[in-house]
């Protein structure tokens, strides 16, 4: 099928040179249609079909900038070519801001029609080049807020799914006679829930990529203090982060090294003493680098000597930051323990 002639609004107020522009564009295979005023043509754009306005400086009822303004208004207008048989810069300087693609100088004989011509021509291939970058940017952003909407519903069904293996350890917990086997299944439905929490983030949020960690931290916190509370322990867990942004990816292995430490000094920084306060802080220390402190007021712990425990708390976490490629020192204080965690975003 033999391609559909572009289609080229020629306006200029001279009738002997419309018919000459129709004539010679005509025989290159383009539909020329010369109407000589401006509403004539901003009626004639209406239709939509126009795939290139060739716009003379000089007509009747205004003059071509005032059209270029308006053409320009529109939505989806075609490139504009603008002509003037005027040598002052200054209006080809005015008609490439108000949105023409190019212009073109009229004068007498055959060197007018061949730069107006190639002028058409680089107009019609620069539209194409245009439509097919937002057509191609359409399908893209389309695509992705398809698989944005996969992702949410697998982060939902893992989230459910999460949180039902938590509660059945929950459930076996209760079950359980043996103090360590029943503090094991505490350990590990409190890691499970730490992640489940991540992915009912996700699917919450829109830009899966990243996680507000700060809200993240809060809902771990309670979630935390909730099975503290069952477990009769009455260490109250405060929160002080700012708004704080992570990539997935690092946001999980932040959230076990956070319940891990939290978990543990809820468990034995007041061991034989009257319970206090767990602070969990997050801030933005440096352009690209966040740091968490996890502190109390308790019976106090370097990181080494006697471990409390089995000690896979303090394994998942030294692991975990090796892996995340955070640093975790603990921190020598006058009283209890401060851990502090800095990663890299």
């Amino acid at each position: 099928m033999p391609n559909t002639p572009a289609k080229i609004l020629y306006i200029d107020d001279d009738p002997a040179l419309g018919r000459l522009v129709q004539k010679v564009l005509g025989r290159q295979g383009r539909d020329i249609i010369h109407v000589t005023g401006a509403d004539d043509g901003l009626e004639r754009l209406k239709d939509g079909d126009i795939d290139v306005l060739v716009l003379d400086h000089y007509l009747a009822d205004r003059t071509g900038l005032a059209m270029l303004e308006e053409v320009a208004a529109r939505e989806n207008s075609p490139p504009v070519v603008y002509v003037t048989g005027s040598t002052e810069a200054a209006i080809a300087v005015a008609a490439l801001k108000s949105g023409a693609a190019d212009y073109v100088l009229k004068t007498v004989g055959e060197d007018f029609l061949e730069l107006l011509s190639n002028a058409i021509e680089q107009a019609i291939e620069t539209s194409r080049l245009r439509k097919a970058r937002e057509r191609a940017e359409r399908e893209m952003r389309e695509a992705r807020e398809r698989a944005e909407l996969a992702l949410a519903e697998v982060n939902h069904r893992v989230a459910n799914s999460l949180a039902l293996v938590a509660a059945l350890v929950r459930l076996q917990m209760s079950a359980v006679t043996d103090p360590a086997a029943k503090e094991a299944l505490a350990e590990t439905q409190g890691r499970i829930s730490a992640i489940a929490g991540i992915h009912k983030r996700l699917y919450t949020t829109d830009d899966v990529r990243f996680v507000e960690i700060d809200a993240y931290l809060g809902n771990l916190a309670s979630d935390i203090q909730a099975t503290m509370s069952l477990d009769g322990s009455a260490a109250d867990i405060r929160l002080l982060a700012e708004p704080l942004r992570l990539p997935t990816d690092k946001a999980v292995s932040v959230g076990v090294i956070v319940n891990e430490l939290v978990t543990n000094a809820a468990k034995y920084a007041y061991r034989d003493r009257e319970a206090g306060e767990i602070r969990v802080k997050a801030s933005q220390i440096e352009p690209g680098k966040i740091e968490i402190v996890v502190e109390d007021d308790g019976i106090g712990w370097m990181g080494e000597g006697k471990i409390h425990g089995t000690g896979v708390g303090s394994r998942v976490i030294a692991a975990t930051a090796s892996g995340l490629g955070a640093t975790l020192a603990y921190e020598n204080v006058a009283r209890g323990t401060r851990a502090r965690l800095q990663i890299e975003i």
